[in-house]
């Protein structure tokens, strides 16, 4: 089992964070294992996926210590202890719950707390969280995280919304520890076709544009 310091590392290295949506649950094992084909380790089930906690429980079982599994969507603490025991290593809320960073970090993981503003980012920093999740970060675009970055450089922040294959470097050179993906990278046509060989291939082109643009 790893530490909340080892998850927060792991998910600073990984860089991608998988955002898993579907209305067919079915779907998810065989989507993990097709990410992480891809070297995309980090995948967050949201709570809005019908069954998602035996979901989470599932892939736990499943891939064991290969994936970093997260639970997303979480907006109370009695859900973010029902998550934690099923095996998810880390909560991601797209709001600023404080009282998540408590009930996470006494059971030893990290939380992304949701934030747009940058008095919402500091907000959930001195509460503690160990990331901040600007959502929906679409309409702000990379220029906002370096802006935000430049008087909160102690913000490790997870962008989340309109991060592409095409964009995912200038997100990471702006300043974000970390990029948030959904449809962009597990697009409906793609699951509902069972296209696993192209999400390998676009979660390896991700993980390969996170590495390219740190080099720089």
């Amino acid at each position: 089992m790893r530490t909340r310091d080892e998850i927060v590392t792991a998910l600073t290295d990984s860089g991608v964070i998988a955002i898993v949506r579907t209305p067919n649950p079915a779907v998810i094992l065989p989507l993990a294992e097709a990410l992480l084909a891809g070297g995309l380790t980090a995948i967050e089930v949201t709570l809005s996926v019908p069954g998602a906690i035996e979901v989470i429980r599932q892939a736990r079982q499943r891939f064991g210590n290969d994936i970093l599994l997260g639970a997303g969507t979480v907006l109370d603490v009695a859900t973010c202890r029902e998550v934690i025991a099923a095996g998810a290593e880390y909560i991601i809320s797209p709001i600023t719950r404080t009282d998540l960073v408590a009930a996470a970090h006494h059971l030893g993981k990290p939380v992304a707390l949701g934030a747009y503003t940058p008095t919402e980012a500091q907000l959930a920093y001195e509460a503690g969280a160990d990331f901040v999740k600007i959502f929906p970060a679409d309409g702000l675009g990379p220029k906002y995280i370096k802006n935000l970055k430049a008087p909160l450089p102690h913000l490790r922040l997870i962008p989340t919304g309109g991060v592409t294959l095409q964009n995912v470097g200038e997100w990471i050179r702006a300043g974000a520890t970390a990029v948030g993906v959904g449809s962009t990278l597990v697009s409906s046509p793609m699951v509902q076709e069972a296209n696993w060989p192209e999400v390998t291939r676009q979660a390896a082109a991700l993980v390969q544009g996170v590495r390219a643009a740190r080099q720089k």
